[in-house]
């Protein structure tokens, strides 16, 4: 038994020092970046926000929002190869290419070979091999098997939170490494197994490892707000994934219903006229995809080996996406700004943190 004594740190421990800068606009920054990478021959022009391949957030609707704003979508695992492969097809039409999508898999047989379906029409080029954990051997050969068969294709692979297996992952044949174990919203892997890292620190030590070997990282899970986008591009991400942050829109995946709320049980300061009437609010469904739900749904119920490692939230209904994703540049746009980045890719020689034991006054709430 080992115990590792250095300080680790979330999002929520630190905030970000202004510098002086020569930046007197937003509209000065430049958040468009060109990816390279290792084993890919291809080049990527995007700002590297991906939503996340959960069945909520990883869906067609989010990923032609994303795209109108040079972002980029990880579809979900659980349409089928002819469902993707319409939708690829129209997509292209649409926006002429299919560069800033991923389609999703596992590590099975069954996996491989819609992967393959998928991928023999040549409509997409990028991969994202998604398993809990990232530390089974499994993965590893999945990803050696995928290099090998589409040598030429993007590959994402995860996750990991450590810099040992993001350069195995990277050697062996992956060009981006997924991070990170139980920060996210609806994921109680933590909880259930005690297994995990604070995110903030997760990300420092794994693109410092990945970029050593010519490699880059996506950070998946643990932002709550466009300033943790920030703070995790400004710690090395290359790319940061959005579950939470992406969910309850039109555009998201997830049962919609309504409850009726009696007079005083929600804030009626908007419409004192409403004070006496019985009030409808919607929401949708977010849930994670190793909750028992998830796997009642999408994989014919939770095996008896298994526990549940993700719950079931309902999240207040919140319209069009598109308000949302440029709230999240705009803070993107203003961060640079503070800490003098002109480019995406300066934001981490640009950064410098301060540990801090609080950094919002929630006097009035946490909006």
């Amino acid at each position: 038994m080992r115990i590792h004594d250095d300080i680790q740190l979330d999002y929520c421990d630190v905030l970000l020092r202004p510098k002086r800068s020569a930046l007197a606009s937003r509209s000065a920054v430049n958040i468009l970046r060109e990816y390279n990478f290792k084993w890919c021959n291809r080049s990527l022009q995007a700002t590297g926000i991906v939503a996340a391949n959960m069945y909520t957030t990883g869906t067609f609707e989010i990923a032609r929002e994303m795209q109108k704003q040079n972002l980029l979508c990880a579809l979900h695992k659980h349409y089928t190869a002819q469902e993707i492969i319409d939708f690829l097809k129209d997509n292209k039409t649409t926006h002429g290419s299919n560069d800033l999508i991923f389609v999703s898999s596992g590590v099975s047989d069954n996996d491989f070979e819609k992967l393959t379906t998928v991928m023999d029409t040549k409509l997409i080029q990028n991969i994202c091999i998604d398993v809990a954990n990232g530390y089974s051997p499994y993965l590893m050969d999945f990803v050696r098997k995928v290099r090998n068969t589409w040598p030429h294709a993007l590959i994402m692979a995860g996750n990991v939170v450590t810099g040992d297996m993001c350069e195995d992952l990277i050697l062996n044949g992956a060009d981006i490494v997924k991070v990170g174990i139980g920060p996210g919203s609806v994921c109680t892997t933590r909880k259930l197994t005690g297994v995990g890292r604070p995110q903030f620190s997760t990300v420092i030590e794994c693109a410092d490892a990945a970029h050593g070997v010519g490699g880059m990282i996506c950070a998946d899970g643990g932002c709550t707000v466009p300033g943790d986008v920030c703070k995790s591009l400004c710690a090395g991400a290359d790319f940061v994934m959005l579950g939470g942050m992406l969910a309850g829109h039109a555009e998201s995946g997830g049962e919609m219903s309504t409850k009726i709320f009696q007079p005083g049980e929600v804030n009626m300061v908007d419409n004192e006229h409403c004070a006496l009437a019985l009030v409808e609010k919607q929401y949708k469904k977010f849930y994670g995809m190793s909750s028992a739900y998830a796997q009642e749904q999408h994989y014919g119920g939770l095996k008896k080996y298994r526990a549940s490692e993700g719950k079931v939230v309902e999240l207040p209904f919140r319209g069009p996406i598109e308000p949302t994703l440029l709230a999240i540049l705009g803070g993107l746009r203003s961060c640079m700004t503070y800490i003098g980045a002109k480019r995406l890719k300066d934001m981490p020689k640009c950064a410098s943190f301060y540990r801090v034991n609080r950094q919002l006054n929630t006097i009035f709430g946490n909006e």
